[in-house]
């Protein structure tokens, strides 16, 4: 039978199964973010220990973008072939093994080595992470429950600012890597229980196992409802869209996607990757001391949490776009006042208020937005190359902010975040699609369009079937 797998998914009520699939998903996507935002901690310390230079640090994070952009078009070949679950297990164990070897480290070669290899795993992590969860949650939840995955990725910032304050002045950086590496290795084990997405198995082809991940997810689903018929499956008709290639992801419908896609991400990762997590070393630069540097960096990034909840929170209820736009616009403002606060009690804060609009944007961007632009035959490739793209500028960008820091201070790298910040308003309020509440197959180009969705989710309520 045609196992009909995204409408089965969407009707699907919230249920343990979902939670379980968020939080096992969600535990590796904050190591995820831990290990990446070890950075931020780890480079203050090497620095002033003089284990490591300010252009080897610069070093140190261009590689791990270089990893990160390679890990991210690996992934997204490898998940749209060989399915979701076998990457986002190869990934894991891919930076928990690194991580490791990064503790061991006895110079700072070999802990640029270690790094790139990280950075494997982590790109990976970031595109199937979240490609993955879009496949199981019903669009009316998709935003919050995307978004809340966020928060798990934006808590390694400031778990790893407070682990980093209390154990570097005793124990080292190193042990930074141990805590990173052996959490990683314990998700690992713990994910091995995760199941495939029904949706992609369907779009290979592999009709049968779908079907029986299907079944086991529904019959998991009703006995926690305590036996509860499911409601039937909603089915909107589409009009036979054109099976998905490569090579339409760059023609098309699908060009402008792959535009702000792209755009956005290389916006964002230039925020996190060329002023968070700069922070402490900024400060150390300009003559605090380690711990005060960590104190500081640790306050603003209270922000990254608290956005992404936000963004959580009002991605369905505002719209994935207004939210973007306006995320953006607030950056732009506390980023033009931050550089000019002199007041040792008042940075802080106004760092705070920069840093949460820019983790709005990141869960809005990498969580939400960026995932259910494509289809699911290509949505790892897509996802994976936008990603590519966005960890590949931010290779050159340590480079830049050591050259405008050095020239013109932390004006000179605010003002280039300002720009970055303005260009993304500009292509995502005019190519960007609105795909709050929509089914992901309705989204695909040549099947119901998103702006007349409302209207097919009404026509397909009048001809739904039931799942069996």
């Amino acid at each position: 039978m045609y196992v009909n797998a995204g409408p089965r998914l969407d009707r699907l009520p919230m249920s343990p199964f979902h939670r379980r699939i968020m939080w096992l998903i969600g535990i590796g996507m904050f190591f995820d973010g831990f290990d990446i935002y070890v950075a931020s901690t780890v480079l203050g310390a090497t620095l002033h220990s003089g284990f490591s230079t300010l252009a080897q640090n610069a070093l140190f994070v261009s590689v791990t973008f270089l990893g990160m952009m390679l890990g991210s078009l690996g992934t997204g070949f490898l998940g749209d072939r060989f399915g979701r679950r076998f990457t986002y297990q190869a990934n894991l164990a891919i930076f928990g093994l690194a991580s490791l070897g990064a503790a061991l480290a006895p110079n700072m070669s070999v802990l640029v080595a270690c790094r790139f290899a990280m950075g494997l795993g982590l790109g990976a992590e970031n595109v199937v992470g979240y490609s993955t969860l879009t496949e199981f949650v019903p669009p009316a939840r998709r935003g919050k429950l995307q978004g809340l995955m966020a928060v798990f990725v934006v808590s390694g910032l400031p778990v790893a600012g407070l682990i980093g304050l209390s154990v570097i002045p005793f124990l080292g950086w190193r042990a930074m890597f141990v805590v990173g590496g052996i959490g990683a290795l314990g998700v690992w084990y713990a994910r091995k229980s995760l199941p495939e997405s029904p949706r992609w198995l369907e779009s290979v082809g592999r009709d049968d196992e779908a079907e029986s991940i299907m079944t086991r997810i529904e019959t998991e689903v009703m006995q926690s409802r305590g036996g509860e018929p499911l409601p039937p499956p909603v089915v909107v008709k589409a009009s036979n869209p054109a099976p998905m290639s490569f090579g339409s992801l760059f023609s098309g419908a699908m060009l402008p996607r792959m535009i702000v896609g792209c755009v956005t991400l290389v916006v964002i990762n230039t925020l996190l990757y060329g002023f968070v997590t700069w922070l402490p070393t900024f400060f150390v630069h300009q003559g605090m001391s380690i711990a005060r540097s960590f104190g500081f960096a640790l306050v603003m990034s209270l922000g990254a949490p608290i956005g992404s909840g936000i963004g959580a929170l009002t991605a369905d209820a505002w719209g994935r776009k207004p939210t973007i736009i306006g995320a953006s616009f607030a950056a732009i403002v506390f980023g033009a006042i931050y550089p000019f606060v002199s007041s040792a009690t008042l940075l802080p804060v106004i760092g705070l208020l920069l840093t949460i609009p820019i983790y709005v944007l990141v869960a809005l961007l990498f969580a939400v937005y960026v995932p259910e632009l494509f289809p699911t035959p290509v949505r790892l490739r897509a996802s994976g190359i936008c990603n590519t793209l966005g960890r590949g500028a931010t290779i050159v960008t340590p480079f830049i902010v050591v050259a405008l820091f050095a020239q013109h201070g932390i004006v000179g790298v605010l003002a280039m975040m300002i720009g970055l910040l303005a260009v993304q308003i500009v292509v995502v309020a005019w190519l960007g699609v609105e795909p709050t509440g929509e089914r992901l197959e309705d989204l695909q180009p040549g099947a119901a369009r998103t702006d007349d969705a409302h209207d097919a989710r009404d026509a397909g309520r009048a001809h739904a079937s039931p799942s069996k």
